[in-house]
């Protein structure tokens, strides 16, 4: 027999994946892009150029996902990519006018909304909402799927540690998902690196 919040906490689970599917659905149906192609477009975007290495480092997906990505961007005329000038090697991302055009008129990534509601809790709060969330995806064996971000908001500013202060008891931060990188960071552990070498 479950406990008695299984339900409740299953529920809720529930809608969080309903609510990135209905906006999955709006992007796809309204203007012929996915959640993750409308992350990697405004990621170049921002970034002005880029390579694939550092893009799929920022959108939080494996370079054989953004690779998929960015062939099926450019099929659409919405992204070039070319060779470095300074090393050929390394290959260049940069939207078309196309693509930027698809930036603008496009929704915002349901990220947007739930970043402007994050921000407004207390930093000890939305540390114990991202500590949770780990224990979650740890639970459900989920630690290696990827996710483009649609529902984060880039690094999580709020230390773990902020949540024994915002409970107003200490909180137990040892149990957190094997190989976590903010684990290995806190540990002195070396965190590795993707090598920007070979963006092809």
């Amino acid at each position: 027999m479950g406990s008695r919040f299984e339900e409740s906490i299953l529920r809720s689970m529930r809608r969080m994946s309903r609510a990135v599917d209905l906006h999955s659905k709006r992007l796809s149906t309204c203007y012929q892009l996915t959640g993750p192609q409308l992350v990697c477009l405004r990621q170049i975007h921002r970034a002005g150029v880029t390579t694939p290495t550092k893009l799929a480092r920022e959108v939080s997906l494996s370079q054989a996902t953004v690779s998929g990505i960015v062939e099926r961007l450019q099929a659409r005329g919405l992204v070039t990519k070319r060779r470095s000038d300074e090393d050929k090697r390394r290959s260049l991302l940069e939207l078309t006018a196309e693509g930027r055009d698809a930036v603008v008129s496009a929704p915002s990534p349901l990220q947007d909304e739930f970043g402007r509601r994050l921000a407004l809790l207390p930093e000890g709060e939305q540390a114990m909402i991202d500590w949770v969330l780990r224990r979650v995806v740890n639970m459900m064996e989920a630690e290696h799927i990827d996710a483009a971000p649609m529902l984060s908001t880039g690094p999580i500013l709020a230390q773990h540690e902020n949540v024994a202060d915002f409970l107003g008891e200490p909180v137990r931060f040892g149990e957190e998902a094997p190989g976590d990188p903010d684990t290995a960071a806190r540990a002195g552990a070396p965190a590795s690196r993707a090598r920007e070498d070979d963006d092809d």
